[in-house]
C-alpha cells in the first residue's frame, strides 16, 4: 500500500495518495454472489427504466409536465445505478481494488450526483401531487412543461455545484497513513476519515449534505402531504377522496423506499456500533434496489401508464396486421 502513497507535493507533510484500495466486505464468504445479485439487479434496472422511459416518449397522453419528472427520475436512477454497480461488479468480481485517486473522485461525484437527483425529483412529483390536489382548477397554469424543465434545471445547477464543492475539498486531505477505504465505493465519508491532517471542512460538509440533500427533502416531502391531507379533508364525497389518495400512492411507495432504509441505518448507528458488512449491505441495497422498483411500481400503480401501455399493444398489434395485408398483397394473394 506504501507505494500508492508516492505522489506528494513539495510540502513533505501532504501526502496525495496516486490510488485507494477500496476493501469491500471484511472476512465475508461468498461475497462474491452478492456482487452477482448485484449484477442482476443492475440487469433489471436497466430494463424497467429503459422501458419507462420508451412508453413516456411513445404515448402522447404521457407528454405532460408530470411525466417530464417521472422520465427525469427513470433517467437518474439508469444513472445513478450505471455509475454504481458496473464499478462494484469491476472492483470485487474482478479483482480490481486498486482505484486511482482521480477516477475514485469522479466516481463519488457522480454517485452522489444522481442520488441527489433521485430524492430531488421526488420533492418534485410531490409538489406536482400538491398542486393537483389543492389547486385542481389552476394545475394545468401552474405545472407547465416550461415550469418542469426549469425547476430540473436548477436543480441540477444546484447538485453540480454542491456536489463539485464537495468533492473538491477532499482534494485539502493529507493521506500519509492508510488509503484503504473500507465501503463498496469511493465514500467521501469514509474518506475524509483517513486524513491525517485538519479535515474539519470535510466532516462539517458530510454533515451539511446529510441534512440538505436527504432530511431536508424528506420533511419538504412530509409537510407537502400534510398540506394535501388537510385538503383531502375538505373534500365531501368519499369517492372523490380515495381517488385523489390514489393518485399520490406510487409516489409514497417510492419515498418510502428510498428514505427509511436510510434514516434507519442512520438512527441505529447513533444508538450501537454497526459491523460494516451489515452497513455495506445496507447501504448498497438502500442505493440499488429502489432504481429498481421505481419503474416497476409506477407501471403497476399508475392508471396513466398502464393505459397507454394498452395502446402502445394496440397500435403496434393494428400496425403489425396492415404490415402483413401488405405483404400479402404485395405477393398476389
Amino acid at each position: 500500500m506504501n507505494s500508492m502513497q508516492a505522489d506528494s507535493s513539495t510540502n513533505v507533510t501532504f501526502v496525495r495518495p496516486a490510488a485507494f484500495f477500496i476493501n469491500g466486505f471484511f472476512n465475508m464468504s461468498h461475497a462474491k454472489y452478492y456482487y452477482v445479485f448485484l449484477s442482476l439487479v443492475y440487469v433489471v434496472t436497466v430494463l424497467g427504466n429503459s422501458f419507462i422511459m420508451c412508453i413516456i416518449y411513445l404515448a402522447r397522453r404521457l407528454h405532460t409536465a408530470k411525466y417530464i419528472a417521472v422520465f427525469h427520475l427513470a433517467l437518474s436512477d439508469l444513472c445513478g445505478s450505471s455509475a454504481l454497480i458496473p464499478k462494484v461488479i469491476d472492483t470485487f468480481l474482478f479483482e480490481h481494488q486498486v482505484v486511482s485517486y482521480e477516477a475514485c473522485l469522479a466516481n463519488m461525484f457522480f454517485v452522489y450526483h444522481f442520488m441527489n437527483m433521485q430524492s430531488l425529483t421526488l420533492i418534485v412529483l410531490a409538489y406536482d401531487r400538491l398542486v393537483a390536489i389543492c389547486f385542481p382548477l389552476r394545475y394545468h397554469a401552474i405545472v407547465t412543461k416550461l415550469a418542469m424543465f426549469l425547476i430540473i434545471g436548477v436543480m441540477w445547477i444546484f447538485s453540480v455545484t454542491y456536489l463539485s464543492v464537495l468533492v473538491g475539498f477532499v482534494n485539502t486531505l493529507s493521506f500519509c497513513r492508510s488509503v484503504v477505504i473500507n465501503s463498496y465505493f469511493c465514500d467521501q465519508g469514509l474518506i475524509y476519515r483517513l486524513a491525517c491532517n485538519e479535515n474539519y471542512l470535510n466532516v462539517l460538509m458530510g454533515k451539511i449534505s446529510f441534512g440538505l440533500l436527504m432530511c431536508t427533502p424528506l420533511i419538504l416531502i412530509i409537510i407537502t402531504y400534510f398540506c394535501i391531507a388537510l385538503a383531502l379533508l375538505k373534500i365531501a364525497h368519499g369517492a372523490d377522496r380515495i381517488k385523489a389518495v390514489k393518485t399520490c400512492t406510487s409516489h409514497l411507495m417510492l419515498v418510502a423506499i428510498l428514505y427509511l432504509p436510510v434514516l434507519s441505518i442512520n438512527i441505529k448507528a447513533l444508538a450501537t456500533f454497526i459491523h460494516p458488512n451489515a452497513r455495506i449491505i445496507n447501504n448498497s441495497l438502500t442505493q440499488t434496489i429502489p432504481p429498481m422498483l421505481n419503474p416497476i411500481i409506477y407501471t403497476l400503480k399508475t392508471e396513466e401508464v398502464m393505459q397507454s401501455i394498452k395502446e402502445l399493444y394496440k397500435r403496434n398489434k393494428v400496425n403489425t396486421r396492415l404490415l402483413q395485408r401488405k405483404r400479402l398483397n404485395a405477393k398476389g394473394y
